[in-house]
């Protein structure tokens, strides 16, 4: 049931991955959080009113919407409206919270009656909707759109008036300027039928580099099996420990040790580089994966007694190794590499890849931890962590403190306006806003 559960709402939201970043690029960035908010109202109201397995099922398939929009919008609004420095912080942070939404909804499952948990659900979503509705647009949107002196305003309002991030807005207002005079005139010349534009982009190598980098982190996130460990965590720990007690304790410890680990890491995320972070943590999550694994196995073929405690202080140990590195820095890393131009394409493939890659690992783990058991089941996870992590460290450009034209230039190796100075409105048009 649980597999259904939570499958549906991870496979319902892979159309909406397509849809969300149209709609982004069309109407900007508030629309679609603010129906995103509404989505989550109305699917906690079916949650809530359900009274049979079907009903929890199209009621979870209706917040398919939510997931389906956490990482199109997620890498545009945290990478928009936040400054280089502090973006890490924010994006963390965001992960951090998400994880322990998940900790707060499994209390209130173990301890009171499941329905309370569309209650506190609701009382979050309204407070969504009511600030997305007093939301400032993206100044990176409005610049795109041709709208500069807007953009100028509320990147001012945003992001505020130093050196640094007048720069930002310098080079902004510039290459957007540059690329729509460009694409007016290519337009004029040229006639291309959408595919053709579109096979243009993917073959541009600002576009699929960012994109084959963003996927890694978010990829190694998923296939270190960390989320189906917190999915199915009371499945895992009952086949471990063999005690229906411990595994809803052991549950509720790991879920406190994911959160405080994802917070240990927004801290770390201010001082340590993005690539230090996210291999040591994850190289240390996979050695606690090879242990386990072994640990399991010679409790298997009877070479020692099994031993709850250092069952959940090696669970723990990868618990807080993987939430200090992958878990909260994917989402940071993919944001950060996201490219301005063409950004609604980008974050469109992004998001059906990503996407399709969490709903097949949710479906798929009950088979693995089946067929291979939880010792054979965690040799697997160990082995496709390794895989990733040697991609990452080969290939995964720094993002730290960067600017997205920056970065973008980082990985396509052309500079883009680094001495250009272009007259920005007068700050005090702004002063009041």
């Amino acid at each position: 049931m649980v597999s259904w559960l939570s499958s549906a709402s991870a496979y319902s939201a892979i159309p909406w991955a397509v849809i969300w970043p149209m709609v982004a690029y069309r109407y900007g960035r508030k629309i679609p959080l603010i129906l995103v908010s509404v989505n989550v109202l109305i699917g906690n109201i079916i949650f809530y009113c359900s009274t049979s397995i079907t009903e929890l099922i199209f009621s979870q398939a209706t917040l398919g919407m939510l997931v389906g929009s956490t990482l199109p919008i997620t890498v545009m609004v945290m990478s928009e409206y936040t400054s280089p420095q502090y973006r890490g912080i924010f994006l963390t942070f965001k992960g951090a919270t998400f994880y322990w939404g998940i900790w707060v909804s499994n209390v209130m499952g173990t301890f009171f009656h499941w329905r309370n948990i569309s209650f506190l659900v609701f009382i979050c979503g309204i407070y969504n909707l009511i600030s997305c509705i007093f939301y400032y647009e993206s100044p990176y949107w409005l610049a795109t759109n041709g709208h500069f002196d807007e953009s100028a305003k509320v990147h001012r309002w945003l992001k505020g008036t130093d050196e640094n991030s007048e720069e930002e807005l310098r080079k902004l207002i510039l290459s957007q300027k540059e690329h729509l005079n460009t694409k007016t005139r290519f337009n004029e010349q040229v006639k291309y039928s959408r595919s053709i534009k579109i096979l243009n982009i993917i073959r541009y190598e600002g576009f699929y580099k960012p994109l084959a980098y963003a996927c890694l982190p978010m990829f190694l996130s998923n296939l270190s099996g960390k989320v189906a460990c917190a999915v199915y965590a009371i499945d895992i720990l009952k086949k471990i420990t063999s005690s229906e007690r411990m595994a809803y304790q052991g549950m509720l410890i790991l879920d406190a040790v994911t959160v405080a680990g994802m917070y240990l890491g927004c801290a770390l995320s201010k001082t340590v580089t993005r690539r230090k972070q996210l291999v040591s943590f994850s190289l240390t999550g996979v050695v606690f994966l090879y242990i386990l694994s072994v640990y399991l196995y010679m409790i298997k073929y009877n070479v020692i007694c099994e031993n709850n405690i250092i069952t959940l202080f090696l669970l723990m140990g990868y618990t807080i190794s993987i939430s200090c590195g992958p878990m909260i820095l994917a989402t940071s890393c993919s944001a950060e590499l996201s490219p301005l131009r063409y950004r609604s394409y980008f974050v469109c493939c992004f998001g059906i890849l990503c996407t399709i890659v969490f709903a097949t690992t949710l479906k798929i783990s009950p088979l693995v931890f089946r067929l291979c058991g939880t010792h054979g089941a965690f040799l697997f996870y160990a082995v496709s962590t390794s895989v990733f992590i040697c991609l990452i460290y080969k290939y995964l450009p720094e993002t730290k403190d960067r600017t997205i034209q920056e970065i973008q230039e980082l990985i396509t190796g052309v500079p883009q306006y680094t001495s250009v100075k272009i007259e920005l409105v007068s700050l005090k048009k702004h002063e009041n806003l």
